[in-house]
């Protein structure tokens, strides 16, 4: 009808009619797509140009995939996902009650236990920028695979502590799981991926909610242990269980799931930079626009903005480790409170927290 309208057919680009996706030599498996489902289309080089694909037995970039407006291309990745992000902030969270009394055992004091809590950051420091640049080079399982294994040895090492008898020995046990658990940069690359853009933020900020309740909900895992075998200690061959070892043979048995999730669920992907665009849209030409603009302190408002968005990430995470380092020693010296007693007490708060987190959008369309 607008072509007859405008009587000038040749005023828009043929283009393919195709009635079927995927076309007969698609890589994405069979033609039947449901209504409303999450599909994926492969990008040719569109110049008649051989494309040197990977081996059939592995998986295509998701960066080479062009997304719908709607869905997740990865729902059972997203989820292993999840698992990996919530166990990686566990080694925080469970560990929480336990790490002051563990010190004091030790003969350290409030220095010392500032230096395991900052050990297991410090070793996210240094992993982190490395494991980004290995899961371009490697690919998502991979990396993922041996930073799992990284912090399963890390809980065999804390498990060890109380038998080595040595603060230096705990620090450096800290310092291993630190490592293991420096994939939260590799996780959201993953989950940015894999979502369609709009829904790309409301993904990650269910991200976000896994991994601020493995550290805030389940310190009530470690009172338990702590409750439980406070001064109680069994020895079955080589290990030893007491409330220190228990609660890292625990995080042990999560780290095996997870990498039973991540060698058999998870599937094998690789990324890629994404190609130059030759030719931006009128929108992204004024977004870029304000964001090179100068601002009075001498530097463009992209940078500006992000510079503040990491000074804010500084003083919420320095709020955090503060109350990581100081909670326990403070409830139990000023309100005479147990660490276990201590560690449900910040497991209920941590749970109003989640629930308050993911409550956002629903709160935000009442308010």
């Amino acid at each position: 009808m607008l072509n007859a309208e405008l009587n000038t057919p040749d005023d828009f680009p043929a283009v393919d009619a195709t009635t079927t996706f995927p076309p007969v030599n698609s890589t994405y498996g069979s033609p039947k797509i449901q209504d409303g489902a999450y599909i994926q289309m492969e990008d040719g080089p569109g110049n008649g140009n051989q494309q040197q694909h990977p081996p059939r037995d592995y998986t295509h970039s998701i960066a080479e995939s062009a997304m719908t407006a709607e869905g997740i291309a990865d729902p059972s990745g997203f989820w292993i996902i999840c698992c990996v992000v919530l166990i990686g902030d566990m080694n925080r969270g469970v560990l929480f009650p336990i790490m002051w009394p563990l010190v004091k055992e030790l003969g350290g004091d409030s220095v010392w236990l500032g230096y395991a809590v900052g050990s297991f950051s410090f070793g996210r420091i240094i992993a982190s920028p490395s494991l980004g640049k290995w899961s371009i080079e490697k690919g998502y399982s991979t990396t993922l695979v041996m930073s799992m294994t990284i912090m399963l040895i890390g809980c065999f090492l804390f498990a060890q502590v109380s038998r080595v008898g040595s603060l230096y020995f705990l620090v450096f046990s800290q310092i291993v799981l630190g490592i293991g658990s420096a994939t939260l940069g590799v996780t959201r690359a993953y989950v940015a991926e894999i979502t369609a853009t709009r829904q790309r933020t409301t993904y990650i900020a269910w991200l976000t909610a896994v991994q601020y309740g493995g550290f805030t909900v389940t310190p009530i895992f470690g009172s338990l242990f702590s409750y439980l075998l406070q001064d109680n200690r069994y020895s079955v061959g080589f290990f030893v269980f007491d409330q220190y070892s228990a609660a890292a043979y625990f995080m042990a048995i999560l780290c095996f799931l997870a990498l039973f999730l991540l060698l058999t669920g998870f599937q094998a992907r690789y990324r890629t930079k994404p190609a130059v665009k030759s030719k931006k849209s009128q929108k992204r030409m004024e977004q870029d626009e304000v964001a090179n603009r100068v601002t009075f302190v001498g530097i463009t408002v992209y940078n500006a903005a992000l510079l503040g968005c990491m000074l804010l990430n500084v003083s919420t995470k320095g709020s955090i480790g503060s109350f990581e380092t100081m909670g326990i020693s403070f409830a139990e010296s000023h309100f005479g409170l147990q660490p276990a007693v201590a560690g449900i007490i910040v497991s209920i708060c941590g749970m109003v927290g989640v629930c308050s987190l993911l409550s956002m959008g629903f709160l935000g369309k009442i308010l």
